[in-house]
């Protein structure tokens, strides 16, 4: 059964495009390279990594969204019906898809097409985490049920916690966990060493192999980007959403 993987969060910088890189390389590690696609008018974050060869959907009118643009989607889904799919959404368009989704019963629709559809949401630390909750509640409680749900935390910006609370023990988590199938947690970075050699391997857009065979880095770079790659990537294979 093919996969359709949705990255959405309404709120912006958080890691959506981080996010759904890592589902891309993840596939491709394991032989199974998808069709990506961006949706974002505005920061077309996911379609700068090159070596993924991002789709980018046109989807603006007279500096509009227009919805009706992503029928284009569908019907590259409906073209390549054996064929995995990564999509970022950027914040511009968060409430046009997930309308575009909902009213048009979208994930029914790729439910009867035997598609598993999966939605990948972002929760963050710090001053976003509260919109990010949010957000993360809004999707688990508008989408239907038979939409997987992962969440992925992103400790950049501080620890995901409140009142010595944990993610799991939020209100947010605990009221909507029997819908959320997975969650996967992005490790927290020594900020001189790991999340350095990590910053600079998103700014030039590299996926995690060009980076570590890339001679032109220094050893020990690369191979701290080889224990990340690792780390991550044995995180999702236990959260057993992909």
């Amino acid at each position: 059964m093919s996969k359709i993987h949705f990255v959405l969060q309404g709120k912006g910088g958080v890691g959506k495009s981080l996010v759904a890189s890592l589902i891309a390389q993840y596939c491709i590690e394991h032989d199974n390279i998808p069709m990506c696609i961006d949706t974002d008018p505005v920061n077309q974050s996911f379609g700068a990594y090159k070596a993924l060869n991002v789709h980018q959907l046109d989807i603006l009118v007279n500096n509009d969204v227009d919805q009706s643009k992503f029928d284009q989607l569908m019907e590259l889904i409906n073209q390549h019906p054996e064929q995995d799919f990564v999509i970022d959404n950027g914040a511009s368009c968060f409430v046009p898809l997930s309308n575009y989704l909902i009213k048009g019963k979208i994930i029914d629709m790729l439910t009867k097409m035997g598609r598993e559809v999966i939605i990948h949401t972002v929760v963050t630390g710090g001053q976003s985490m509260m919109d990010t909750l949010h957000g993360l509640d809004s999707l688990v409680t508008n989408y239907p049920d038979n939409a997987l749900f992962a969440v992925w935390c992103n400790p950049y910006w501080g620890e995901i916690e409140m009142n010595g609370k944990s993610f799991q023990e939020l209100k947010t988590y605990t009221k909507n966990k029997e819908k959320i199938n997975a969650i996967i947690t992005l490790p927290v970075m020594q900020k001189d060493t790991f999340q350095r050699d990590f910053i600079e391997m998103l700014r030039s857009k590299k996926l995690f192999n060009e980076a570590i065979n890339d001679n032109a880095l220094f050893f020990m770079p690369r191979q701290r980007l080889a224990l990340l790659k690792d780390d991550i990537f044995n995180d999702i294979r236990v959260a057993n959403i992909l």
